[in-house]
């Protein structure tokens, strides 16, 4: 993939791509709590998403200020974490990305008055380079063996979120730690509850 790995949020918000960010947020949030989890720094204490660590950082700013939003907030579920004030982490992964230089910021005024932004696509071939990934894995065209935790998870997210992925299929089974199949089964199932029967129009 150009210019190295994405996280797991930012995999997911470029497969979102063309759905409304109501849509898009929870999936994006759901990207980011199993991103942090995979890395041990969110753990499971009976249904609660804990922080491990309340020093600990990852250096990426998305990552880390979800982790501090968690740490300073009342207790939560994994469930309740993947629409709590999501916009917020969306609208953080956005930006990162046009740090990156894969989207670009476009401000205007709503009716010449409200500022706005737009966020406009500009390097298509890391989104394309993602869809092209999803077609191979849930096609079969990836042999089960071959495939990530992280590819693996997020199309596990982008499933349960009803994403219109440019394959039919199922996701591979991957082994997992018993503790993050765990949450990742609780991440999933609030994608379900979340998603609805269509999707709604693009904006940004």
């Amino acid at each position: 993939m150009p210019n190295g790995p994405l996280s797991l949020p930012a995999r997911l918000c470029l497969l979102a791509w063309d759905l409304d960010p109501t849509r898009a947020a929870p999936v994006v949030r759901a990207g980011a709590l199993a991103d942090l989890a995979l890395r041990g720094l969110l753990v499971d204490d009976d249904g609660i998403a804990t922080p491990r660590d309340l020093d600990s950082r990852t250096g990426d700013p998305v990552l880390d200020g979800l982790l501090e939003l968690v740490s300073e907030s009342f207790p939560h579920g994994w469930r309740t974490w993947v629409t709590l004030h999501a916009r917020h982490t969306l609208d953080a992964v956005r930006e990162h990305l046009v740090a990156e230089g894969v989207l670009r910021a476009e401000k205007h005024r709503v009716l010449g008055v409200f500022p706005s932004v737009d966020h406009v696509l500009t390097d298509r071939a890391r989104a394309d380079s993602l869809r092209t990934e999803a077609h191979q894995v849930l096609s079969g065209a990836t042999a089960a063996g071959e495939v990530s935790v992280t590819t693996a998870t997020t199309l596990a997210l982008a499933t349960a979120a009803d994403l219109l992925l440019p394959a039919s299929g199922s996701v591979p089974t991957v082994p997992l730690d018993p503790g993050f199949a765990a949450i990742l089964d609780e991440l999933e199932t609030g994608l379900r509850g979340h998603a609805p029967a269509a999707s709604l129009p693009k904006g940004r």
